[in-house]
């Protein structure tokens, strides 16, 4: 494990921090080149996630490299065994989306493929997938259909991936220090619509970002290659989260208010989050309050890992990350 040189983009985002931390830990001979926009750790090209480098990082070795510049990217995988790719952009341009996601990423896969790294491992999302509602389905039972230009983009990049003869990981919802997409959101939803979300019984995919680290790092550095439907899988807790669950658990740790005692029907709160100015789209409030939720055994079962106790097991580490951010707008 130690001999092995691992590349990781996306080094100082939200999940690339977490993959470098469990690097270290794993074992401190390990000196991953941490891939980002600067060789600081001020500005990262993955998510509007900055979450920090960890303490060790005065070990790393730091590149700056832009998947928008094609040419910023040459020589950073040589040498290299293991590619982790988390790097992407998820901002609503369109034309970020497609330099960074889809070209940046075939760029990136040029570069893997000239250098000879034997391993590439891919971040993907379930976003790809559309606005559902999806119960249960494994990679390769259910057809994307990105509706969006980050989705989009994603679902593109991901063929230069499978055909570099990478493994991609479509994760769902992550949670974690860090986050500044999903429990926002909530808080800006549950502003808005300040009352149980028809039963609270939506079923969504999450994963606490600890624990997405370990997945990734044991793809990275284990025995498993590409497997599962088209060198595809799905990455986040097995068990699915009920809305009204996350919700009181985020309200127990004094991220949101506790929820009325009120249950509006689905068409009374999309007309109370239409009539209440806010971020969060009726296109966002659907995929945290509605149904999406995939079969995600296999990634752990391959990877050789346990997925752990779950993503509410895990929110009182980040209450007070979630506490500070409350509903503000990502950025």
């Amino acid at each position: 494990m130690s001999g092995r040189q691992v590349v990781v983009t996306g080094a100082t985002g939200f999940v690339g921090s977490a993959v470098l931390r469990h690097l270290r830990e794993l074992d401190p001979r390990i000196v991953p080149r941490a891939v980002s926009r600067t060789s600081r750790t001020s500005a990262s090209c993955t998510s509007a996630s900055r979450a920090p480098v960890p303490a060790a990082a005065g070990a790393l070795r730091r590149v700056a490299a832009d998947l928008a510049d094609p040419a910023s990217l040459h020589g950073v995988c040589e040498g290299a065994d293991v590619l982790l790719s988390l790097a992407s952009y998820v901002g609503p341009d369109a034309g970020r989306c497609e330099a960074v996601n889809s070209a940046g990423t075939a760029a990136l896969m040029a570069e893997a493929r000239r250098a000879g790294v034997r391993r590439i491992v891919h971040l993907s999302t379930c976003a790809v997938y559309g606005p559902g509602p999806h119960r249960g389905a494994d990679a390769g039972e259910l057809e994307p259909a990105p509706v969006s230009p980050a989705s989009s983009s994603r679902l593109a990049g991901e063929s230069s991936v499978v055909a570099s003869g990478g493994l991609v990981l479509r994760a769902g919802l992550v949670l974690g220090r860090g986050d500044r997409w999903v429990v926002p959101a909530l808080a800006d939803a549950f502003r808005r619509v300040p009352a149980q979300w028809d039963g609270g019984a939506g079923l969504a995919s999450f994963v606490d970002v600890d624990d997405l680290a370990r997945l990734l790092a044991a793809f990275a550095l284990g025995d498993g290659g590409p497997a599962g439907a088209n060198g595809v899988l799905h990455a986040h807790h097995p068990e699915p989260v009920r809305n009204r669950d996350l919700m009181h658990a985020l309200a127990a740790h004094g991220v949101l208010p506790e929820r009325p005692a009120a249950d509006w029907p689905w068409s009374r709160c999309l007309e109370a989050l239409a009539a209440t100015p806010g971020w969060v789209s009726e296109r966002q409030f659907t995929l945290l309050a509605r149904d999406h939720w995939y079969r995600a055994d296999t990634a752990w079962r391959l990877a050789g890992i346990d997925p752990g106790p779950g993503p509410l097991d895990r929110l009182g580490r980040a209450a007070p990350w979630y506490r500070e951010r409350g509903a503000a707008i990502p950025g």
